[in-house]
């Protein structure tokens, strides 16, 4: 029996969004206005696809796009953190569900050599073409009104925990770590012995707050957290007992 970690990603294990600090990259280190106001709410995998083009459009290649984003930091004890979860692989099973992408987690992770840490990583498939442009595409289809269309986190880590069932295997408990807005659908749906861990001052701590003072508080406890060192006291208490 294993606990399993659940890990957003951007503002979660890195103290940025991976998305916009590629940015960097572009002319003059921005976005044009036209590009920048076609965004539509809940089609943000499509937006990064035209910003990854207009990149490509000015001879952003891969290598300085790598360069740049392997210099994002991580949020403040995570390097701890996941040295700890690392060290203790027997006890967790560790997977990220992020809305960033293959290749910016692929290269952040490998960079800091955390690639170990996790056994899966669920997030927009990316690649670069053989014209060098990098693409990005939607993770799945779904049907939840309550996420963004490219990404239900509750869909992904219900068929996460349905196919380990199948394999034998089951949790003591889940630990979800997360800070937006769409880490709240999955943490709807953890029981009262799992555990949700939303960022202190982020949109994920706000939503679990506003629904806590409604009629529908979320079942599993809550412990909110700003570093990794206070998730990794967290998990060392769940291994003394």
């Amino acid at each position: 029996m294993k606990f399993l970690l659940v890990f957003d990603f951007d503002h979660t294990i890195i103290d940025e969004n991976s998305d916009t600090w590629i940015v960097k990259c572009a002319p003059e280190k921005k976005l044009p206005n036209e590009l920048r106001n076609s965004y539509r709410p809940g089609h943000w995998t499509e937006y990064m696809g035209r910003a990854f083009a207009y990149l490509g459009d000015n001879g952003v290649k891969e290598d300085e796009m790598k360069r740049t984003m392997t210099t994002i930091p991580f949020t403040a004890g995570m390097v701890d953190l996941l040295g700890f979860i690392g060290k203790n692989k027997e006890f967790f099973d560790c997977i990220i569900i992020s809305d960033s992408n293959t290749v910016f987690i692929d290269w952040i992770l490998k960079a800091a050599d955390f690639h170990k840490v996790f056994d899966e990583v669920f997030t927009n498939p990316a690649a670069f073409t053989s014209t060098g442009y990098l693409t990005v595409q939607n993770f799945h289809t779904h049907h939840c009104a309550k996420c963004p269309k490219n990404l239900c986190k509750r869909k992904v880590l219900k068929e996460f925990l349905d196919k380990q069932l199948e394999q034998g295997v089951s949790y003591i408990q889940i630990v979800y770590i997360g800070d937006g807005g769409n880490d709240l659908c999955p943490v709807t749906f953890l029981k009262k012995v799992d555990i949700a861990m939303p960022r202190q001052g982020y949109t994920l701590e706000k939503k679990i707050s506003q629904l806590s003072q409604g009629l529908s508080p979320v079942d599993c406890s809550v412990l909110v957290w700003s570093s990794g060192v206070e998730i990794m006291s967290y998990l060392k208490l769940l291994l003394k007992e």
